[in-house]
């Protein structure tokens, strides 16, 4: 059984990753499910890793079975974040280049792009082809939850552009990421839409 990302969405708190560990965990010990319990373990490492513990969560991976194609990307995913945050970029690249692979084999368009998105983030020099690729995997999905991704592609985008001085490429780029975030996205999305504008804005 696959998760669905709204399930996965309503145990996590990134404002608080200690609670959402011990959802997550709770959530895995409560499933029967191999499969789905992989998807959720993936997870528990991620909020492990939020909070710094990295030894942990990479044991939390290499214990979890490749249940499914679902799990496999993420298990793949979430190693290129726990050593993306621990700065070691060149060992999380080829992680996240992987899962993107994976993900696009087995038509898993969210995760596809989750790891592209971190692609952009990771490998800077290249972080434009890395979120234009994103945004092209996007093209012709209908799942709202899919699409929100438009929102934190256009805004890193926007910051990206911003830093370099390009004050108009920022501005059209928080101007798609606010479009995005009010059809796709959360309220929260949308006032930080609307900070970034005011900022790149003011910039001028």
């Amino acid at each position: 059984m696959t998760l669905s990302q709204s399930a996965l969405d309503a145990l996590w708190d990134f404002g608080d990753a200690a609670g959402s560990e011990a959802r997550l965990r709770a959530a895995a010990e409560a499933e029967t499910d191999a499969a789905a319990r992989a998807e959720l373990a993936t997870q528990v490492a991620r909020a492990l890793g939020l909070q710094e513990r990295f030894d942990e969560a990479d044991a939390v991976l290499s214990t979890t079975p490749v249940a499914s194609p679902e799990a496999s990307v993420r298990i793949a995913l979430e190693r290129g974040r726990l050593r993306n945050s621990a700065g070691d970029t060149a060992a999380a690249i080829p992680l996240f280049e992987l899962a993107a692979e994976a993900a696009a084999s087995a038509d898993l368009t969210f995760l596809r792009v989750d790891a592209l998105h971190m692609l952009a983030i990771a490998d800077p020099d290249h972080g434009g082809e890395w979120t234009a690729r994103a945004l092209d995997a996007l093209d012709g999905t209908t799942d709202a939850r899919t699409l929100r991704w438009a929102v934190s592609l256009h805004n890193n985008a926007g910051w990206t552009h911003l830093d370099a001085g390009r004050i108009d490429d920022a501005i059209a780029e928080f101007e798609r990421a606010r479009d995005a975030a009010t059809r796709w996205g959360t309220p929260q999305q949308v006032r930080w839409a609307d900070e970034a504008l005011a900022e790149a804005r003011d910039a001028l």
